[in-house]
């Protein structure tokens, strides 16, 4: 079973990487954006015509939700013209596509972890584009799985975890928002997730389970309590200070509450999933 992985050099391209030599059975092809350029129809065509992949991982991304506000072109390219680009070549080639969305097509407002049912209001140009990526997949074809994450980090690319390593060596006091809530999510734990569903459509040919789906690692937290954890974790002794959201403005609004429920993909593929603590441990520094 061929697997194509888009955005090889991302965070969770890394993390795909980094498990694949598990599964012998999956034949993985990264490609990064010189390899594959998801906005190019044309070349998803032909590299799809190449490797013909059973499987596609969207792992390919604009993330950079503050920049988002001002290059709204650019996150569009990516998020919804790429996104349109790879859900029109799967269905062309009859390959099943696994999107990766996020947890900010959601405002916040909500008192309860998200469902896939839940109505979406993105609060921001990146939530909006990553929301109107999913749309136009669910318009062009059926044979896709849509997989809603949150807070992601690794040992792997920039993410929260390793930013905030880095500021404690370089001072000694950080302030962090304690009013923002969500689940921090290792993303070797959502590139095995993703395996897994591969591995159960492998099994299961004729079930049909695709739709739309969240994954985060289990619990909630705030990013102060995540960054307190981290320096807990990796002994690291530092001032830190909770603050709200209003001392640090940042262009784009963050969800004030973004939990996701996961009842719905547990259910479905079985699958275990370890509280945001313990795998945080996994890969103390």
């Amino acid at each position: 079973m061929v697997v194509l992985v888009t955005g090889a050099n991302g965070q969770l391209g890394q993390a795909i990487q980094h498990i694949a030599k598990s599964y012998l059975n999956l034949n993985f092809v990264f490609c990064n954006s010189t390899d594959l350029d998801i906005s190019n129809k044309e070349n998803c065509q032909a590299v799809f015509h190449k490797i013909k992949p059973d499987f596609c991982i969207n792992a390919a991304a604009y993330t950079a939700v503050d920049k988002a506000e001002s290059e709204q072109d650019k996150a569009e390219l990516i998020n919804v013209i790429g996104a349109k680009n790879l859900a029109e070549t799967c269905n062309e080639f009859d390959t099943k596509l696994i999107h990766i969305s996020t947890d900010f097509v959601f405002d916040g407002s909500n008192d309860k972890p998200y469902s896939e049912t839940d109505i979406p209001n993105p609060k921001g140009v990146y939530g909006q584009t990553k929301l109107d990526g999913e749309k136009v997949i669910q318009a062009v074809f059926s044979k896709y799985y849509i997989i809603r994450t949150s807070w992601v980090y690794s040992l792997f690319g920039n993410n929260f975890m390793k930013t905030m390593l880095r500021l404690a060596s370089e001072r000694t006091s950080l302030s962090v928002v304690n009013d923002q809530m969500g689940t921090p999510t290792n993303a070797v734990d959502l590139a095995e997730a993703l395996v897994q569903i591969i591995l159960n459509n492998n099994q299961q040919p004729t079930a049909n389970h695709f739709g739309t789906y969240h994954f985060s690692n289990e619990g909630q937290c705030s990013w102060y309590d995540f960054a307190k954890k981290i320096f807990e974790i990796n002994n690291i002794n530092i001032d830190l200070k909770a603050i709200p959201t209003s001392e640090f403005p940042t262009p784009a609004q963050r969800p004030k509450y973004s939990v996701l429920d996961k009842r719905k993909i547990k259910s479905t593929f079985g699958l275990p999933i370890k509280t945001w603590e313990e795998s945080l441990k996994s890969i103390k520094i």
